[in-house]
């Protein structure tokens, strides 16, 4: 093709007031259905969330310059590939314009396999109102606008870790507070609490207060006494229980056999013992012990195979010495019977 081809620069801005639609809906759904139908489809995204607004067949017809046959051909359509459902019913007639077909849209999704907003079903208008407010939250404690990896998380702890609205809000309070803006981290968090079943922001208080205790703990472990926990010691606390996921039984280990190693407080040694034992896949003090059985077995087999080395080597210069005396005993016998 001749002549310069036009560059086209897209910007995604992701705020409060976006609407968020699934990938799968772009790489699966789009590309087979009629543009027309898709037009509709994101019409009924855009305000399925808005109570303000009360859609009808004739105003989505309206909107988008086309018949009303052609919407219904649209909804149609979707609802065969399973993205939403629909009813219809009439509205009282206004001035000399006929009675509205007054629409009902239920179900929908971007998602066939019904993933998104669980079991299939889509999200009322007041939990759409919800999902936007923490969107909201989360960048203004985050300090700017969500890149599309951090909405997607968020979509992830609402729609999938099943997090209320409450939950989510306190998580990112939560890690903020602690110096964690990282969405791997608060992650890494909100797959914590879902593992031990935290479902309301109030349970979620209770074990985070649970790090104050577990923080007492180490540093009297340490040996560290009238002081509480310094910020940096509280970031290698916090990875301990949250990332490495190891209970206070197993981080106060650590730190005793950090102060029996180097016989001094250093949270970056317990930092390698930890370190060792997650690669390792330790998870009980049973695991330790296992460990700890199996270091002295190696070390044994190293002091045996080393010994057995060393024999090796004495016997062989033994005989080397023993052949070359020989030799020396042989060579002075002949140089006698010679003379």
């Amino acid at each position: 093709m001749d002549g310069d081809m036009t560059k086209l620069t897209l910007t995604n801005y992701v705020q409060g007031n976006a609407t968020l639609l699934e990938n799968e809906f772009i790489d699966e759904h789009m590309p087979k259905a009629n543009g027309e139908y898709v037009k509709v489809y994101l019409l009924l995204l855009r305000y399925l969330g808005d109570p303000s607004v009360e859609l009808t067949i004739s105003r989505i017809a309206d909107i988008l310059e086309c018949t009303e046959k052609d919407v219904k051909r649209a909804l149609n359509y979707w609802k065969k590939q399973g993205l939403l459902d629909y009813e219809t019913g009439k509205q009282e007639p206004c001035g000399d314009a006929g009675a509205a077909e007054e629409l009902a849209v239920s179900g929908m999704s971007s998602s066939a396999d019904g993933k998104k907003a669980g079991a299939g079903e889509a999200p009322s208008q007041k939990n759409r109102r919800e999902f936007k407010e923490v969107i909201h939250v989360t960048e203004q404690y985050l300090g700017k606008t969500l890149t599309k990896t951090e909405s997607e998380a968020i979509v992830y702890f609402y729609d999938y870790l099943g997090m209320s609205a409450d939950l989510i809000e306190y998580l990112i309070e939560y890690c903020v507070e602690n110096g964690h803006k990282s969405i791997h981290y608060i992650k890494k968090v909100a797959l914590s609490w879902a593992e031990q079943k935290v479902g309301t922001a109030e349970e979620a208080k209770a074990v985070s207060g649970q790090y104050s205790k577990n923080s007492y703990a180490v540093l009297n472990a340490y040996g560290i006494k009238g002081r509480a926990p310094a910020v940096s010691e509280l970031g290698y606390i916090r990875r301990w229980n949250d990332e490495y996921g190891f209970s206070s039984e197993l981080i106060v280990e650590a730190c005793n056999r950090t102060m029996k190693a180097i016989h001094q407080p250093s949270f970056e040694y317990t930092e390698s013992i930890l370190k060792k034992w997650v690669d390792k896949g330790v998870k009980t003090p049973a695991d330790v012990k296992a460990l700890d059985l199996l270091h002295l077995q190696e070390q044994g087999a190293k002091k045996a195979a080393v010994s057995r080395a060393a024999g090796t080597a004495r016997n062989k210069f033994n005989n080397f010495e023993g052949r070359k005396y020989q030799d020396m005993d042989e060579l002075t016998r002949r140089l006698i019977e010679t003379q």
